[in-house]
């Protein structure tokens, strides 16, 4: 589904960075890099990054 914008937790603002981690982490950057090169330091929003699956492809056809 889409990148939730804001973290559960703490409620920052996550959903810009999506893009250029999944960018970054396809091309076989370290996860943990990339992250702390965006400014992601707090563990709550880092888990909404790594743990999110974009399933939104797989869904579609059925709407």
């Amino acid at each position: 589904m889409m990148v939730p914008v804001r973290c559960f937790t703490c409620g920052e603002v996550v959903g810009e960075h999506w893009e250029e981690y999944s960018t970054r982490t396809a091309e076989g950057e370290d996860a943990a890099a990339v992250l702390d090169d965006l400014g992601l330091k707090r563990h709550c929003c880092r888990r909404m990054l790594i743990s999110h699956k974009d399933l939104v492809d797989i869904v579609a056809p059925y709407q």
